[in-house]
């Protein structure tokens, strides 16, 4: 069964699940901190916190401007593959531990993206027909900072046609998806390393070409430059 089918049912599921939400309180320019549980509204808010365990859903436009933060087991989403089109501006970086699920799609980011751990394979707001998963998608962005995906263990974790000015680190993740480690059609002003990734980075069924890396590639990587 393709990833790609799978995904793009589970979005459905995610929007229906969305829905039944109630919107969050949105900051307005006086306000320093927004705990996201539900959907996100578009705006521009201060800073975003997805609190333990919360589901955080938007398909922008936003301008974050002091950082995102998304606690231990929580999901967060920015836009999707299947609609092309700016979603935004994270100012202040990305930075997530154990999180259940990172997406974030046709977003510019200015910071480092810090995403450690995770909180397995299945289970979450993601689901559709009883069946659920998680997965990283950090795609189509313009990245300016480094990047770290460190023990992520999800199901999936696609890296894949992001430009980034920085060093990109994706080590020790580990995955259910015998195809689960993507991380191609990338361009990067920096280097690029890979290691204890499982199973290797590849080019699974993305389509995706080699990535182009303006800096040193080491360790896993290599494979696919």
């Amino acid at each position: 069964m393709s990833f790609v089918i799978t995904r793009t049912m589970l979005r459905a599921g995610a929007v229906a699940a969305a829905l039944l939400v109630s919107l969050p309180s949105a900051a307005d320019a006086a306000s320093q901190t927004t705990t996201c549980s539900g959907p996100l509204a578009p705006g521009t808010y201060i800073r975003v916190v997805v609190p333990p365990d919360a589901f955080c859903f938007s398909d922008g436009p936003i301008t974050i401007l002091a950082g995102l933060d998304i606690a231990s087991g929580a999901t967060f989403v920015l836009g999707s593959e299947q609609s092309p089109g700016s979603t935004g501006t994270i100012n202040g970086g990305v930075r997530a531990t154990n999180p259940r699920s990172v997406q974030i799609h046709f977003a510019t980011i200015n910071g480092r993206i810090d995403i450690h751990g995770g909180s397995g394979p299945f289970g979450g707001p993601l689901c559709f027909d009883g069946f659920c998963l998680t997965w990283n998608a950090i795609e189509d962005n313009q990245i300016n900072g480094a990047v770290t995906v460190d023990g992520y263990n999800g199901f999936w974790f696609g890296f894949i046609r992001n430009h980034v000015n920085g060093a990109v680190r994706l080590n020790n993740n580990v995955l259910e998806d015998p195809d689960g480690n993507e991380y191609v059609t990338n361009t990067i002003n920096g280097s690029l390393s890979c290691f204890g990734n499982d199973p290797a980075p590849q080019f699974g069924d993305s389509e995706g070409s080699p990535n182009r890396v303006n800096g040193s590639v080491k360790g896993q990587c290599a494979d696919i430059h």
